[in-house]
């Protein structure tokens, strides 16, 4: 099924259903999401907001931010908020922020926990970054 650009009468649009999934946690976790996807349209003007793999698992679906290609997708975990960056293998990370999926050979992901304080800086370079590579000619290789 392809994603039209603009929602029906009755459907949302992946901003109103990304608003949802941020109130479902009712708890920090919400808060977290909310702040990191602010941080996400800060870094990158272009970033569109998505929303994808709806299942029955899963009937609100997965935020997910693109330019080009995806960047980066949320999850909301039991004790986490995770960014995954499909491409993070191949990214720039001085400042260490990736946590998980550290053994991937093209995925890498940021656990994010209740009371830590995000990177600002960091994570928008990432962001960046992401969409850089989305853009290059390295999309391929």
């Amino acid at each position: 099924m392809k994603a039209s650009t603009k929602p029906s009468p009755k459907e949302k649009s992946a901003s109103q259903q990304i608003d949802a999934i941020i109130q479902e946690p009712g708890d920090w976790r919400g808060k977290k999401l909310s702040q990191l996807r602010a941080l996400i349209k800060k870094a990158d003007a272009a970033v569109v907001e998505e929303v994808k793999w709806k299942k029955p698992s899963r009937p609100s679906g997965v935020p997910v931010w693109s330019h080009d290609g995806i960047i980066c997708v949320a999850d909301t975990l039991k004790s986490a908020v995770r960014l995954t960056f499909p491409k993070g293998a191949r990214m720039k990370d001085p400042k260490k922020l990736f946590n998980t999926r550290l053994d991937s050979k093209t995925v890498r992901a940021i656990d994010f926990y209740e009371g830590e304080a995000v990177d600002e800086t960091a994570l928008k370079a990432l962001i960046l970054d992401a969409a850089r590579l989305n853009m290059s000619k390295e999309r391929e290789q």
